[in-house]
């Protein structure tokens, strides 16, 4: 993902947006919902804290997440993310 912003342009991010974008990177490139946030983060020059702020208010994201570490085995099944 790539913003092509002007310097003197500003964008201010809300979790709606975060969710957004993070559906958006997913689906464009195939990359799995952990890999999009913190590629998204990194681009944006956003703490991986903002992040988690956002995720762990939006339950489908979490969900996505979730059942993502689950699946490379980073999370047991059945354990609930600490976020």
């Amino acid at each position: 993902m790539q913003l092509d912003l002007t310097p003197d342009e500003t964008v201010i991010y809300d979790q709606n947006l975060f969710v957004l974008e993070i559906e958006r990177i997913n689906n464009e490139t195939g990359v799995g919902y952990i890999d999009s946030v913190v590629h998204w983060c990194e681009k944006n020059n956003l703490d991986i804290e903002t992040a988690a702020y956002w995720v762990k208010r939006n339950p489908t994201i979490k969900s996505k997440i979730q059942a993502e570490a689950e699946d490379i085995n980073v999370l047991k099944r059945g354990a609930q993310l600490p976020i």
